[in-house]
């Protein structure tokens, strides 16, 4: 099924590399591990690059190597880009994923989306959509869509879209053309979205559920100025193309949900540097809360 075993079915399905960062994930490493390699896929290798981890991950993961296995790497801490980087040097895929060890795959999460970039060469990244889960791992919220949406890269720039990487495979010589990850921007999800379209691949997302995603206090995503830091970074070296200021200002707009309620001083300094022209709906939603909540 993955790492020293063959068959005939494994000789003809592309190598899928699991690259995955580890950063204090012990509580839930035991079932993030064991859905990984669940996978109804028949050939795939998983990599775990801890990320300087002050818990007992390392030593979690250097036991549950006998029964499971992994390459495990580890290295003083550069944030989640620099250890996919770091798992990416050893990775022989033909496609990657790369999950967080405190998600959870569902079975065919793989082999959905392998068979998509199979069939679609000009695809460099596939995505799919995920259940929500509390820190519990009780189902919170499904979602759910119909067709597949398509992507290129003047779109994703315009409109922010992030493909996110719980739900992505993608394609080795895309990410290879893509430079891999910028080590400097603390989230991968946007950048590589961007990178790999801004190489001439497509970005489909396919309506089919393939992961598990807890939300707790550590998600990157709720350190909102942290995200918004990088989200501007993955989108500097391209202000020069015409999408550039909308994309922008659908960052910055990002960034106000959270700032209206937890820093309001900030969330006026976000307002005042969106351009007039780019105020909608979703701005004037911003400002009523920014006033009104206490």
């Amino acid at each position: 099924m993955t790492q020293g075993c063959t068959s005939t079915t494994e000789a003809s399905a592309p190598l899928i590399s699991v690259v995955a960062p580890c950063y204090n994930a012990e509580k839930y490493l035991e079932a993030a591990l064991a859905s990984i390699f669940a996978q109804d896929y028949p050939n795939f290798e998983v990599i775990i690059v801890d990320d300087g981890s002050s818990d007992r991950s390392v030593e979690m993961l250097r036991a549950l190597q006998s029964t499971y296995d992994f390459t495990l790497l580890t290295q003083a801490n550069q944030g989640v880009s620099g250890a996919l980087n770091t798992g990416l040097q050893h990775a022989r895929g033909v496609y990657v994923s790369t999950p967080d060890l405190d998600d959870i795959m569902l079975p065919n999460s793989l082999s959905v989306r392998a068979a998509y970039l199979d069939a679609h060469p000009k695809v460099g990244c596939v995505g799919a959509l995920i259940v929500y889960m509390d820190t519990e791992g009780r189902d919170t919220k499904v979602q759910q869509r119909t067709e597949i949406k398509t992507f290129d890269f003047a779109e994703i720039l315009r409109d922010a879209v992030v493909v996110g990487a719980p739900g992505s495979l993608y394609r080795m010589e895309a990410m290879r053309a893509a430079d891999f990850y910028d080590p400097a921007i603390k989230v991968q999800d946007f950048q590589m979205t961007l990178r790999i379209a801004a190489q001439g691949y497509e970005i489909h997302e396919l309506p089919v559920c393939v992961t598990r995603y807890r939300r707790h206090p550590n998600n990157l995503s709720r350190k909102f100025k942290v995200l918004l830091e990088a989200d501007l970074k993955a989108i500097a070296p391209y202000q020069q193309y015409p999408g550039y200021a909308r994309g922008r200002s659908v960052l910055l707009h990002k960034a106000l949900k959270y700032a209206v309620v937890a820093d309001k001083a900030y969330a006026w300094d976000l307002l005042r540097s969106i351009p007039l022209r780019h105020y909608n709906k979703t701005t004037l939603k911003r400002i009523k809360r920014l006033m009104f909540h206490r």
